[in-house]
């Protein structure tokens, strides 16, 4: 049946300072150079933010911005799905995804989003990502237009069949493979 684990004590890190993954001790060995974290606004199916977690964790992404009404691990059917990944993924809450946006960019951060956009190219790796944060928008109204506007680059992904988009969770995990180190 496994082992149980029981955690004691979580710590949740409030604005109005952005957590920079680089500066907490990583749980596990990571790059040298590129650290990579998702912003998920207003992401509101705890099973997608749970997947999106686990996912986060396997391609080695270091921290999740949960913003607006995104739920956060503390919420069980996020942990449910994430299977532990909340542990290895540092995580924090946020309010105002654009406030927290323009203090990643200040602190050098490349910012990229996935949408559907008229300036969305399709998704691909570009040279000199270096500290990148990938942001996730709602599975009904898409990323804030605001957060488009902070974008230095808003990515789609191709599709083959009739639908115009994947589920936010499994976007994530086609865009983290193609976007990690």
């Amino acid at each position: 049946m496994g082992e149980t684990r029981l955690i004691l004590r979580r710590q949740l890190i409030r604005e109005p300072k952005p957590f920079l993954p680089d500066a907490s001790p990583a749980p596990r060995k990571r790059r040298k150079t590129a650290v990579h974290a998702v912003l998920l606004d207003n992401i509101r199916s705890a099973w997608n933010v749970g997947s999106i977690l686990r996912s986060a964790e396997g391609f080695g992404f270091d921290h999740a911005y949960c913003c607006g009404i995104t739920p956060t691990p503390e919420n069980e059917a996020v942990t449910k799905t994430s299977l532990g990944a909340e542990d290895s993924v540092t995580w924090s809450h946020h309010k105002d995804a654009v406030k927290l946006v323009k203090g990643l960019k200040g602190d050098g951060w490349k910012v990229y989003a996935l949408e559907e956009a008229p300036k969305a190219m399709p998704l691909r790796k570009e040279k000199g990502m270096g500290r990148m944060v990938l942001i996730v928008g709602s599975e009904v109204t898409g990323v804030d237009p605001e957060l488009l506007d902070l974008c230095d680059a808003v990515f789609y992904i191709p599709m083959r069949g009739v639908k115009k988009s994947f589920n936010a969770a499994i976007a994530f995990g086609i865009a983290a493979f193609a976007l990690a180190d």
